[in-house]
């Protein structure tokens, strides 16, 4: 519930303190006073988005505070938490326009953005007037309507995750046939390519050892006969010879030298076993360099082939197992792709069915709850002297879709045997503020917490009727709160709460206020409502009528 206004520095206002009350709360004054300047400033602090200019011309900035009463279980909590907020039974919005544009916010006391004003001040707020931009003059909005009245949230979220699942699986279904059909297109390719791959086998790193190994026998006659040679150099006749013959000739002196042929006869010992590893590394040198020409063709062969192949699938010879790999798993695909193509199918299928039932669950309580709404609202009808016209919701079918496969749109006829038609467009000024107060009455049945704001929803009526809608705004702020901007002085006589917007000039200035009035001020400001600018008794008198018609309700 709103409790407070306080407003600095906005448009045509300097300062201005409101404190409201449960109830039906009634703004009236003057066109041109200041009433929906009133308006913009509370949709700026709930971070609606409006004009822009809005700071008072010669201000650095504007500034509005609202503050709010929140129950225990008012949805506004929920709100907070989401945002990480802190909460309590208080709520104080604060939001500063500064003259260069900039806007600043505040929830008790801790920055936030406007998208967080917004959110709450759905939960808070209702504005509501003929030219209503949420939802009940526009048809878009009016299947969500009846979701809301039809409490099918619940049923709607299922659809919305059933047709996401159908969206998936049709994705995956048409991804599968075209990656298939590709495929096919070069089937012929991949079989020969694979079979090609297959009979060479190249494995990795085949084509540097081949490379190699080439290199090796190509060079190998020359290496081979040099290796030989230093072989000779070493075995018998050569080093090994002289090296045993110098052993044995120091060996047979040794006993005589003192000691002193020890060291190197020890030495010329270590050197026999390095000469004897150094020997078998040049046998085995030899041996590996002992080669077949044949088999250096056949290594050319293979050599040439492999990267043949690799020039020809245009990848580099280590990768060409699996380049086979992937034309192998391609095929292979293609193979199973029959099977796997109709399990895709299959839950395509099943995903179908889903959503048709989860549709046609929601399309059942749809059709159940515009009955009941087409009821109620016809119920509201009678009391505000509309007992003849009809509201009707009307569903038809439309193209499958994340809210389902029905298209809303509330129509109304205003009279017996007239055509019906959308809202917005059959009735007249005063019919259609008729029509979105009987629908917000219905529609808000049972919410708590929630202040509506009613900005001329009286426009284009009088008398009884302006009378009516009166009293069923003040049943409907029974409990709750609602405010009204009004020029109906029939709707001024019944609220609990008068507050006038009037404005001056001060110091070559145009200023706004807003004052509550007494009981006494509020006879005046009823008269001069009926009378106009010059109050006379018998406006005083007529207007005591309606104010004591209003006391002994």
């Amino acid at each position: 519930m709103l409790r407070g206004l306080d407003i600095s520095n906005m448009l045509i206002i300097d300062r201005l303190e409101l404190a409201f009350q449960p109830g039906l709360n009634v703004l009236t004054g003057e066109t041109g006073a200041g009433k929906s300047i009133l308006l913009d400033s509370l949709g700026f602090v709930l971070g609606w988005r409006g004009r822009a200019d809005l700071v008072r011309q010669g201000a650095d900035q504007g500034e509005v505070t609202a503050w709010f009463d929140l129950g225990s279980s008012h949805p506004a909590h929920a709100v907070l938490e989401e945002a990480g907020l802190p909460g309590g039974s208080e709520l104080i919005l604060r939001r500063i326009n500064a003259s260069d544009g900039r806007k600043t916010a505040w929830v008790n006391d801790r920055r936030c953005s406007g998208e967080v004003l917004r959110a709450l001040s759905e939960t808070l707020v209702e504005l509501h007037g003929q030219h209503d931009d949420r939802g009940l003059l526009d048809p878009k909005g009016h299947r969500a309507i009846l979701d809301d009245f039809a409490k099918a949230s619940g049923l709607r979220d299922k659809v919305r995750q059933a047709w996401s699942a159908l969206a998936a699986a049709r994705k995956a279904a048409t991804k599968a046939a075209e990656e298939r059909d590709a495929i096919a297109a070069e089937e012929e390719f991949l079989r020969h390519a694979v079979g090609e791959l297959d009979k060479l086998n190249p494995q990795e790193g085949e084509e540097a050892q081949l490379d190699a190994r080439r290199r090796l026998m190509q060079g190998a006659e020359k290496i081979r006969s040099d290796v030989v040679n230093a072989y000779e150099m070493l075995g018998q006749g050569g080093a090994e010879t002289q090296l045993g013959d110098a052993l044995r000739w120091l060996d047979g002196v040794a006993d005589r030298a003192d000691g002193t042929l020890e060291a190197p006869m020890a030495a010329l010992s270590r050197a026999m076993v390095e000469l004897d590893e150094a020997m078998e590394g040049v046998v085995a040198a030899i041996d590996t360099m002992s080669f077949n020409p044949i088999e250096l063709e056949e290594t050319e062969e293979r050599l040439f082939a492999i990267r043949g192949l690799a020039r020809k699938h245009d990848v580099q010879p280590d990768d060409l197992a699996g380049f086979a790999d992937t034309l192998r798993g391609k095929l292979n695909a293609l193979d199973a792709g029959e099977a796997a193509q109709a399990e895709l199918e299959k839950a395509v299928r099943d995903a179908q069915s889903a959503y048709d039932a989860a549709a046609d669950a929601l399309s059942a309580a749809r059709s159940k709850a515009a009955g009941k709404l087409d009821k109620a609202v016809g119920a509201e009808l009678a009391p505000l002297k509309m007992e003849r016209a009809v509201f009707q919701t009307q569903i038809t079918p439309e193209a499958a879709g994340p809210e389902g496969r029905d298209a809303v749109s509330f129509t109304v006829a205003t009279n017996p045997g007239a055509p019906a038609g959308p809202l917005g467009k059959i009735a007249s000024g005063g019919e259609l503020s008729r029509f979105l107060l009987a629908l917000k009455v219905v529609l808000t049945k049972g919410q708590s917490g929630l202040t509506m704001i009613f900005d001329e929803i009286d426009r284009g009526v009088g008398g009884a009727t302006a009378d009516a809608v009166g009293r069923r705004l003040a049943a409907l702020s029974q409990g709750g709160q609602v405010l009204v901007v009004t020029h109906s002085p029939q709707v001024a006589a019944l609220g609990a709460h008068h507050w006038r917007v009037s404005k001056a000039v001060s110091k070559g200035m145009t200023l706004s206020t807003v004052t509550a009035l007494s009981e006494a001020e509020r006879v005046d400001e009823v008269a001069r409502m009926l009378s106009g600018d010059t109050i006379t008794e018998a406006a005083r008198a007529a207007a005591r009528v309606l104010l004591g018609d209003q006391f002994a309700a």
